[in-house]
């Protein structure tokens, strides 16, 4: 069992940066592939990023691709996206989430999540 923590959203203007963090507990992140994923009001749940569990491997949305970077220090069970040149349209709901391997993310297949934290981008 994993608990995820998520922390750091709040509204900025476009054009700033934010940096999010997820903590995990209960087991060692560093065996799990971390995800972050974000849901704005009315929408779907989409994927943003994706790191392994050495963090040697990442995954972006094209929409993200150049703007964020994930990445994670795993002596702190600590997963960080950082969030730069951000957009109105980057208002979301923001959520990490775990799972066991780097093939079951690419299908979105995740098995534990956070609460989620607010990012909110004005223009």
């Amino acid at each position: 069992q994993v608990q995820l923590v998520e922390s750091g959203g709040g509204l900025v203007q476009a054009g700033g940066s934010l940096r999010l963090s997820c903590a995990a507990s209960g087991r060692s992140s560093s065996s799990f592939v971390m995800g972050w994923f974000r849901q704005a009001p009315g929408k779907e749940r989409d994927f943003v990023a994706a790191i392994t569990g050495s963090g040697g491997v990442t995954n972006y949305a094209d929409s993200v691709k150049g703007r964020f970077v994930i990445s994670r220090d795993n002596a702190k069970n600590t997963v960080y996206l950082q969030m730069n040149s951000l957009k109105p349209e980057d208002t979301a709901v923001y959520s990490c989430a775990a799972t066991t391997n780097w093939g079951r993310s690419l299908k979105g297949e995740y098995d534990y999540w956070g609460q989620g934290t607010q990012v909110t981008v004005s223009s």
